[in-house]
């Protein structure tokens, strides 16, 4: 249903899919469109419950949840039986569900007095690997299976000491094992008046938050196809509209001819609506047409550069948001490409559409007032009058 209506469809209508869906739901920064993916989300959710239940075991609902299914711990273990409620299963799925193992990476468990861990078990050592894992064998023959930090030791007059009680005395091939065990054992580890408690790695703050989570998750599952070049164009404080138009533009995903035709739509007249002379691919219609190209040069010389402009899509908007100075000038330059190429769209499907005749001139004023209309959204303290900008725009781009 999300998907659907972003894209403008219904319930018995289903529109093109010009951008992928997990591309949509990457954040603004990453070359997304920040939608959140809803499964993810519940996911990040479910991972606030699985936190919360550790923290909060005094509540009246934790209370509930431990009776009735055994709280964190039975969360932790993976325990779910076939009459469970569909919520606790979903709970469960945090632990199951290879995409959610972030969520358990990025836990780290901090002991306190010992009254919550399991000494054998639980990940509570510095290299966060259970013991039960690292020494599989002294596990085995161990007696305090399923014990608690503090059960496994007892307070003398030199602080906390270890007591260690096994099924039978050690051979010679464990008594080596033994000492490199003890000497990965933490002395004078329990702090009594602490609680035993979880740290959450992925933000500063320590605390696990549904936001945090959700980045991971997502994180983990797009890993490279994050792409950071766009951040710059979701800062510009233009309409909407317009610069997710840019967005799709700089992916190449906007309906002309020729992507059309690659997406097997039926196209009679594949030439550019401007120059009638080459096909219309986004390439040719925004940047290198004999009837646009004039205005790159125009505006170019507005701040005095003289280069060659590339072909590729991404590249001429990183050239020409480059380009510029830093600052007011810089901005002003980034919002004139899409200015630019917003109005030359728009052109284009009044040619296509409305039988309208090209006109550069129109075109290029048209642009200019657009631009000029989001500075004076944009920036406080401007207040230049159109004609004058109009009629000074080496100025205007430079101050």
């Amino acid at each position: 249903i999300q998907r659907r209506f972003f894209r403008g469809g219904g319930q018995d209508q289903r529109k093109m899919a010009w951008v992928d869906w997990k591309t949509i739901c990457l954040p603004k920064d990453k070359g997304g469109l920040g939608i959140k993916d809803l499964r993810t989300f519940n996911s990040a959710l479910l991972g606030k419950w699985r936190w919360e239940l550790f923290h909060n075991q005094e509540e009246l609902w934790a209370k509930v949840i431990c009776s009735k299914y055994g709280g964190w711990r039975a969360v932790e273990n993976g325990i779910a039986g076939s009459h469970d409620s569909i919520w606790w299963k979903d709970l469960i799925s945090v632990h199951k569900q290879q995409q959610n193992r972030a969520i358990l990476r990025e836990t780290s468990w901090k002991v306190g007095g010992g009254q919550k861990f399991r000494f054998w078990e639980d990940p509570w050592t510095a290299d966060e690997v259970p013991l039960m894992a690292k020494f599989p064998r002294l596990y085995q023959i161990s007696r305090q299976q399923n014990q608690l930090i503090n059960q496994v030791g007892c307070v003398t007059n030199q602080g906390w000491e270890w007591k260690f009680n096994w099924r039978r005395p050690l051979f010679d091939s464990e008594v080596e094992m033994a000492d490199t065990f003890l000497g990965e054992i933490p002395q004078q580890l329990l702090e009594f008046h602490k609680e035993d408690t979880w740290i959450w790695k992925f933000d500063s703050s320590g605390y696990y938050s549904t936001s945090s989570g959700y980045k991971l998750i997502w994180g983990e599952i797009m890993g490279a196809h994050q792409n950071s070049e766009f951040s710059e164009l979701w800062k510009l404080k233009i309409p909407a509209k317009a610069a997710v138009f840019a967005w799709r533009l700089i992916r190449n995903r906007l309906p002309t001819k020729k992507n059309l035709s690659r997406r097997q739509v039926q196209v009679n007249d594949i030439l550019c609506p401007f120059c009638r002379n080459k096909e219309e691919d986004a390439a040719h219609l925004f940047f290198t047409c004999n009837s646009i190209l004039p205005l790159w040069w125009e505006s170019m010389s507005w701040v005095n550069l003289s280069s060659a402009m590339p072909q590729h899509l991404r590249d001429h908007y990183l050239q020409h948001g480059h380009n510029a100075a830093e600052g007011k000038k810089s901005t002003r330059w980034k919002c004139w490409w899409i200015a630019l190429t917003f109005t030359i769209w728009k052109h284009r499907n009044k040619i296509v559409f409305q039988s309208a005749i090209f006109d550069g001139s129109k075109l290029l004023d048209e642009a200019v007032l657009l631009i000029w209309s989001w500075i004076k959204t944009m920036e406080k303290d401007f207040a230049m009058h159109f004609n004058h900008w109009s009629s000074n725009l080496k100025e205007g781009f430079s101050s």
